[in-house]
């Protein structure tokens, strides 16, 4: 009996890892594997003296592996010994020198290796189903999570940059590369914290980490395309195609994507065009604006080059059509990037809403039913060059065109009641419109590096246009319930033209006074001239006649100054900089009610600000990282919100412009720790934050109390602060089989408005609480399980009757598991409920989606899918929204249950024999 109690249960492997001298090799790399498929099971790192224990293991025979920089990879059987403690004594590894070349190839690989901050994963260690992207992938990596939006995070923190082979194929937002590259073209998954691209350019290292994921190919997909094609037809005439095709090299990449359905899947996220770009899309300093970001320019409504996609995404019903090509040809001196996107979305939004809004001892509610039918669609260019003259100077030219074109509808039914039930107005709106815009970003950087290491100079200009010009058709029909007098119908058209000219540029200077201290200077100028020439016509029949209430032509100059210094000490991990610059506004605007008039009413004024600039980062070593950051923000008002016009689209609902706004500005503090162990891949991280605005731009109500019509005018209030917190905390309960996170957060927050010339202050405390459950316990089954509560309290100074409280809870599963001859069963499921006793609101939403595939054709390159969606019919669009002096319902009509049956088909790389690509 005592024989069979020592040999029974779980045991402990430890050793000792040394050179061949007997010297300790502390944080090398150990791996627990089955000998049956390499599998890993476990893994951990020794300590500073060598040592290693892995407790708790079945007491069955292993495969232990130990990796070292630099030394030939030590592999040994284990077989259980008697007692609790198997002991494998010093485990003596061997420098690896050139004849040892051969050795280390025949060794088995490692599926895990670690190195300092870096984790390195052998893709073929971790077995996804055939078809498989590398989303799925990483989900079964150790210390990798990937949320049900793509959203990736390693190690507790999110990863901010994916690149191919080391190169940024794909821009910042990596989930270009995750949905559409296959797993099975990866040979290696990298994780490790990467420098700022600014630090690499000046050679000054601003302590800064951006979490980065490396994906090395398999030399088989470096040589020969590779890509997928699907095509599904379902229920209820539902259709969807898409085909994606890449081509890499040491060089150049290519790569085209296309896609059509009326499923609502816009085939790529909405923030995730600028990835399609390629390599270059997103490097530091791509603005043209240097020096430290407090104070810096943001433009207020100023262009972005990004795709408008229309649909609202999930809601309503969307037919989607898109296609594109980009390529790069990247060497260490010549990078070129170069793309073309159209996307074109045709979409139905069929809204019944439901506002609570609150007066000062009073409220009302309204009550709008909608229908918008809207087309859009954008062409949209891209052209970006580097080149390295030599290895002191380079020149960067990038031009980005966005051409666009649409068409809308808007029908309304709107009902406003007071407190006891009784109809006040109502109006009846059809509204149409038909716009077309051109908008272009230029921009010429120059970078001198001088041999003095970390002393540079960079300048750069830039010039954008963004123009633009609508034609609207407004009708409704008013009703007064209370005073017929105020009935009224509107026929007008509203004929808007607006143009702007934007020349920017930029100096920076920095200058080594040390070794440890460094000196930068900077100077940043924009100039910028916007025109408008609204024209409202009132149309009787076929007669139109201005309206001079309306129309409006207005112009204004804009001009901006930043001069600023900073000072930087960097030396053993400890990273800081503290700066101070003066920042200029000049506005001159003049508007009348036609160009042609000599009677401008204008305005001019001058803007200056002090801005100062304090950041901290500390790294602590053993991936440990401390960082703090103080800096005031500075906005200038939109020129929407500047121009003195009047929309009366929604003759209940007015909006007003107010040409005397001035830039808001807010004191922005925060930071926070962040750690990560990886030998037992535990990950903390700890943040803090808290702003305060100055002269905040918000929109003030008033409602008229006889006619309940609401005129909204943005306004500058000093005051409303927002602070918070978050931690999150994730550790293996069983390495490579199972992970828990679990994070908190907290926000408060108050914000102030004004409410019929009554100053209502709005706080809002959030509370959130969430987990994440990760299993695979093996190649055959995988199951990932969240859940997340909050709770919403808000309360309001001017009537406190409306306090409320909402609480929101979201459970999600997503399964898959291999059942007999390559058939895969997948589930995913939503359970989401909403909760807010204020107004009686209790809804619950179980959305359940089921797929059954199976994988076909020679080499598993083809699979058909049956995919049930929404199986209890209950995806309703539901949303919650309390703001200001008011609470929302919003019930959107949206694609329900269908079914559909597609067709996959994996293109692949050529064999590795054939010669390299040469295109």
């Amino acid at each position: 009996m005592f024989a069979q109690a020592q040999t029974g249960g779980r045991f402990t492997i430890k050793g000792a890892v040394t050179d061949t001298t007997g010297a300790a090799l502390p944080a090398a790399t150990i791996m627990l594997l089955l000998p049956a498929d390499s599998s890993l099971t476990n893994f951990g790192r020794s300590n500073k003296e060598g040592a290693f224990e892995l407790k708790n293991l079945k007491r069955i025979p292993y495969l232990l592996k130990v990796s070292y920089v630099g030394y030939v990879p030590f592999q040994t059987e284990v077989v259980p010994a008697d007692g609790e403690v198997t002991d494998l004594g010093k485990l003596k590894m061997k420098v690896l020198q050139k004849e040892l070349y051969e050795v280390v190839i025949k060794t088995a690989r490692a599926p895990l290796s670690i190195r300092g901050d870096t984790v390195e994963f052998d893709a073929r260690a971790f077995k996804v189903p055939p078809g498989s992207t590398v989303e799925d992938l990483l989900r079964k990596l150790p210390g990798m999570q990937v949320d049900a939006d793509g959203n990736i995070k390693a190690h507790g923190e999110e990863v901010k940059r994916v690149t191919v082979d080391g190169k940024r194929f794909f821009g910042e937002d990596p989930k270009m590369a995750t949905k559409n590259l296959p797993a099975e073209a990866i040979n290696k998954v990298q994780v490790f914290n990467g420098k700022s691209e600014q630090s690499k350019v000046t050679g000054v290292d601003d302590g800064k980490r951006e979490k980065t994921v490396n994906l090395e190919l398999k030399d088989s997909h470096k040589k020969g395309g590779f890509g997928k094609a699907v095509a599904g037809v379902g229920t209820d005439s539902r259709l969807e195609g898409k085909v994606s095709y890449n081509r890499f090299d040491d060089k150049q990449q290519f790569s085209l994507l296309g896609f059509g359905n009326n499923t609502n899947q816009s085939g790529i996220a909405r923030n995730d065009y600028q990835d399609f770009k390629g390599s270059q899309s997103f490097n530091w300093g791509d603005d043209g604006d240097f020096g430290f970001n407090s104070g810096r320019y943001y433009g207020g409504d100023d262009i972005t080059i990004q795709p408008s996609w229309g649909g609202g995404g999930s809601e309503g019903f969307t037919k989607n059509w898109a296609g594109g090509a980009n390529y790069n040809y990247d060497t260490k001196k010549t990078k070129v990037s170069t793309s073309y996107f159209y996307n074109q979305t045709n979409s139905i939004m069929d809204v019944r809403s439901s506002t609570e809004n609150f007066l000062t001892n009073d409220s009302y509610s309204t009550l709008d039913n909608n229908k918008t039918l809207g087309f859009t669609g954008n062409h949209r260019p891209s052209f970006r060059f580097e080149k390295a003259i030599d290895s002191l100077n380079t020149i960067i030219l990038i031009s980005n065109s966005r051409i666009n074109r649409g068409d809308g509808s808007y029908e309304s039914f709107q009902q406003s009641f007071r407190n006891e039930g009784i109809l006040s107005n109502q109006s009846t709106v059809n509204n149409s419109s038909v716009y077309n815009s051109l908008a272009m970003a230029n921009l010429f950087m120059y970078r001198h590096k001088f041999k003095k290491k970390g002393k540079n100079f960079a300048v750069s200009a830039g010039y954008n246009i963004n123009n633009s010009e609508e034609d609207k058709r407004l009708s409704s029909i008013n009703r007064f319930l209370q005073d017929s007098t105020l009935n009224s119908e509107i026929n007008q058209r509203n004929e808007t033209e607006s143009t702007r000219g934007n020349f920017k540029g930029s100096l920076s200077y920095v200058e080594p006074l040390s070794k440890s201290i460094f000196w930068e200077s900077f100077y940043n100028f924009n100039m910028r001239r916007d025109k408008v020439d609204r024209n409202v016509f009132d149309i009787e029949g076929n007669l139109q006649e201005t309206n001079p209430f309306l129309t409006r032509y207005y112009a204004n100059d804009f001009t901006y100054n930043r001069l600023g210094t900073s000072f930087r000490y960097s030396s053993k991990g400890l990273n800081l900089s503290v700066g101070l610059a003066g920042l200029e506004f000049k506005l001159k605007g003049k508007f009348v009610r036609d160009e042609a008039e000599a009677d401008f009413t204008r305005v001019n004024r001058t803007y200056f600000s002090w801005v100062p600039n304090v950041n901290l980062n500390y790294d602590l070593k053993n991936n440990r990282y401390l960082y703090l950051n103080y800096g005031l923000e500075v906005r200038e008002p939109s020129i929407t919100d500047l121009q003195p016009i009047v929309d009366n689209s929604n003759p209940l609902y007015i909006v007003e412009g107010n040409p005397d706004l001035i830039p808001a500005s807010m004191h922005n503090i925060y930071g926070g720790y962040q750690m990560f162990n990886p030998a037992s891949f535990t990950n903390l991280y700890v943040n803090m934050f808290y702003s305060y605005n100055i002269n905040q731009v918000v929109y003030n109500r008033t409602i008229n109390l006889e006619n309940l019509i609401t005129t909204t005018k943005p306004m500058n209030i000093t005051g409303g602060s927002n602070v918070g917190g978050y931690i999150g905390f994730g550790f293996p309960i069983k390495k490579t089989k199972s992970n828990l996170n679990l994070n908190t957060g907290i926000n408060l927050s108050n914000n102030i408005t004004y409410i019929n010339n009554v100053e209502n202050e709005t706080r809002t405390n959030n509370f959130n609480f969430g987990a994440r459950l990760d299993l695979t316990p093996s190649d055959v089954f995988t199951l990932y399980t969240n859940a997340n509560w909050n709770l919403n309290y808000s309360k309001y100074s001017i009537n406190t009757n409306q306090n409320q409280q909402i609480f929101n809870s979201n459970y999600g599963a997503d399964m898959n598991w291999k059942t007999v001859k390559d058939i895969y069963l997948n589930a995913r499921f939503n359970y989401m409920t909403y909760k807010n006793d204020q107004f009686g609101f209790n809804q619950k939403q179980p959305i359940l989606n089921l797929a059954v595939y199976k994988v076909v054709l020679k080499s598993k390159k083809g699979e058909i899918r049956l995919t049930a969606y929404d199986v209890f019919k209950k995806n309703l669009g539901i949303t919650q929204n309390v703001n200001q002096n008011y609470y929302t319902e919003r019930r959107v009509a949206t694609l329900s249950r269908y079914f559909m049956l597609s067709f996959t088909y994996n293109m692949r790389g050529i064999s590795a024999s054939v010669r390299r690509s040469n295109f």
